[in-house]
């Protein structure tokens, strides 16, 4: 699609985007490879960093951009506040009188005293008068602060020290009754690290010069990333990161291996989003305080991630279902009142094990804490599942040298577009499959939003471009469902995701790429004495189980491993036992139960617990080893017998069918006594499958063996 091919392409590809970029925006780029080798040894934001980069290194001659760097890092050395060296600074600050300083401002307004006062982070110190132009002009002081850059005096207090006053001229405070009240400190000029505003049209304007595949590789530059490492799927995977940014109320989930960068935008890149590291947080914290009646994180940023989220905790009990709340409607109700608000939110962690296990053995939101983890309700409010595991880990090749936007011009035009709305474009050329329900629609159609915004944000695009867009939302939004249908069954039956061509009517399917291999039930036949049975296991959930079992010559007697110390197994094996001693010659007259000693293992295949369904599929694995004959390829085993022989039907049939089908079966042998169930089986579903009726115990052991 868009790889490059060789070394000369890509030089001469990188001098043209460098060329157009210089041509259309001016001012507002900066190299990249300056900000790495800073950012190594300076720990402040990538955003401050690159705001006095673009002002002292915007050049391309080298001694320029050398003398600029030393410039940066003196300001850093000098004017940076690190919070243990705060007490050194103030004290400069004194013996010099004034002192400029880099730190995070907040602004509040004290109406007792009708006055703005600011809180510097770093510097701890708060109640410094600020004037009134500053909050009224950069509002974001008194929303969460910003970085700033400030020139700060300090007057001591003298006899002709100068009273503070409000707008009227009347002095604020008495310098004698009230000295505790009194700041020496005062501001007197302050610059926001931050774009204070952004022409939306230049921008779009801008974007018409590049194509497709040279904006996708700037926006990625942008980020720090180097597109040419990458592969063309891989790019599409980075920008979809930047979605929770340039959409409303959008949730993403994203689990993959560490060091892939999850959380490195959220934290370092954007300056209109917080990451919440270790997970643990309150409900006043993050959507609203009633004692102090102030709005929380949810109201104050474009993006709230969690990081690590095998770590959230809420301290208060209904904490989820206020999360659960938001994250459907964009609103909560706390007290007396409903709050709204736009933030996304952005789930990230570390799966420990290959997503092939996890395919397996339980779902793809299993680092998630297990209230959120098996709660469908909470996870099918996930609009996007980014597959983390495809992100190659990050080497220093993976960070570009190149031009790329300044992070803060990047963020600040990525957060007007929040304003926009494009989602609507795809019913010009598209409609969505049947199997998508509301909130599957909706959560495409924000990802369609998201992604055109992010590429396309003069509203130019092809129907090909956008087929493309739609394919890729079709996707993330189907491997939620996918473990939905694991996690809730029936319920969420409908995963078979399709856009429908307007043109031509034609309807085209979108799969998920990691649920073609790793099939728990294989192709082929099997050793004898190993079958595969679908039942419900002890957590509750439906599962399969694999039974493996040997012969040896002895007297009679059976072994039993995997069960541990569960009685209700114990028995279940016992009974199978019995009866094949009982009614062993009505099978074969060559199976024997007093001259052999038999040992079987039992295997929970999805770490649900074990099931205590496990008689008639013990039957079927002693005789298959009795006779030395396996099992049909690809059969599961559903249903149950009695100590007599009464065939058991089997429970929730729907639910084991579609347990069969993802688990890989193509043939299933079923108790006659759950024919009549059948109708509350979707029809497609029975189409998977070569359904085998069987009458009896005995009959079921013939059927499985493929006897006629």
């Amino acid at each position: 699609m868009c790889e490059f091919e060789n070394t000369e392409t890509s030089l001469s590809r990188h001098d043209i985007i460098k060329q157009k970029l210089r041509e259309h925006f001016d001012g507002k780029i900066v190299r990249k490879d300056l900000t790495k080798k800073m950012k190594e040894g300076a720990n402040v934001p990538v955003y401050v960093l690159e705001f006095l980069l673009g002002q002292y290194c915007s050049s391309d001659d080298e001694e320029v951009v050398e003398e600029g760097v030393n410039n940066v890092k003196r300001i850093l050395a000098d004017n940076f506040v690190r919070p243990d060296e705060s007490q050194k600074i103030l004290s400069q600050l004194r013996k010099k009188g004034s002192h400029t300083i880099i730190d995070m401002v907040t602004v509040h307004l004290d109406m007792n005293k009708n006055c703005f006062f600011a809180d510097f982070s770093n510097l701890g110190v708060g109640g410094v008068p600020i004037d009134d132009a500053y909050p009224e002009k950069y509002d974001r002081l008194l929303c969460g602060g910003i970085w700033c850059i400030v020139q700060l005096d300090y007057e001591s207090d003298d006899e002709d020290q100068p009273e503070i006053t409000d707008e009227y001229g009347n002095p604020l405070r008495s310098k004698k009754k009230k000295n505790k009240d009194y700041s020496p400190i005062s501001i007197r000029k302050l610059t926001p690290i931050q774009m204070p505003h952004i022409d939306i049209d230049e921008l779009k304007a801008g974007r018409a010069a590049f194509t497709k595949e040279e904006w996708l590789d700037i926006l990625l530059r942008s980020i720090g990333m180097e597109p040419g490492e990458f592969t063309y799927r891989e790019k599409w995977l980075l920008l979809t990161r930047m979605i929770p940014l340039v959409e409303n109320n959008f949730n993403l989930c994203e689990l993959g291996p560490r060091s892939t960068g999850k959380s490195h935008l959220y934290k370092e890149i954007s300056p209109n989003s917080i990451l919440i590291s270790g997970g643990q947080t309150t409900v006043a914290n993050l959507f609203y305080n009633m004692g102090r009646k102030t709005v929380g994180l949810v109201g104050l940023w474009d993006c709230v991630a969690f990081d690590e989220v095998a770590g959230i905790k809420f301290k208060d009990k209904d904490g989820i279902q206020i999360m659960k709340d938001y994250m459907a409607s964009g609103s909560f109700a706390r007290g007396k009142e409903e709050k709204a608000a736009t933030a996304s939110m952005v789930f990230v962690g570390n799966i420990n094990q290959s997503v092939d296990v996890l395919l397996k053995t339980s779902s793809l939101f299993a680092p998630f804490p297990p209230e959120m983890g098996t709660d469908t309700a909470f996870l099918d409010r996930m609009h996007c599942y980014l597959p983390g595991w495809e992100i190659p880990k990050f080497r220093p090749e993976h960070f570009t040298d190149d031009y790329g936007f300044i992070s803060d011009y990047l963020s600040e035009f990525i957060r007007e577009l929040r304003k926009e709305q494009y989602g609507d474009a795809l019913d010009h050329y598209f409609r969505l499959g049947r199997n998508l329900n509301q909130r599957d629609t909706i959560a495409v159609r924000r990802m369609v939003d998201g992604y055109l915004k992010l590429m396309y944000p003069n509203g130019e695009f092809t129907k090909e471009e956008l087929e493309e867009i739609i394919q890729i939302a079709l996707e993330m939004r189907r491997r939620v469902k996918e473990q939905l249908k694991k996690l809730g069954g029936m319920e969420f039956y409908d995963v078979n995701f399709s856009y429908i061509d307007l043109e031509d009517m034609s309807e085209h399917y979108v799969s998920v790429p990691e649920q073609g291999g790793g099939k728990l039930i294989p192709d082929g036949m099997c050793n004898p004495g190993q079958v595969y049975t679908v039942s419900r296991g002890k957590s509750g959930m439906i599962g399969v189980f694999r039974l493996e079992s040997q012969m040896l010559p002895g007297n009679g007697k059976i072994e039993r491993t995997g069960l541990g110390s569960d009685s209700k197994c114990k028995e279940a094996v016992n009974t199978a036992f019995n009866y094949l001693k009982a009614n062993g010659n009505r099978i074969s007259g060559s199976i024997s139960t007093s001259t052999k000693d038999y040992i079987i293992n039992y295997q929970d295949l999805q770490g649900i617990g074990m099931t205590n369904k496990l008689a008639l599929p013990t039957l079927i694995a002693l005789a298959s080893i009795a006779l030395n004959k396996p099992t049909m390829s690809s059969l599961a085993v559903l249903g149950e017998i009695s100590i007599a022989g009464t065939m058991i039907k089997v429970d929730e049939l729907a639910n084991a069918l579609q347990v069969c089908l993802d688990s890989g079966a193509k043939k299933v042998l079923l108790p006659i006594t759950s024919a009549a169930d059948l109708a509350s089986v979707p029809a497609e579903l029975i189409g998977c499958f070569n359904l085998i009726f069987y009458q009896s115990a005995e009959d079921a052991v013939y059927k499985a063996l493929g006897v006629e």
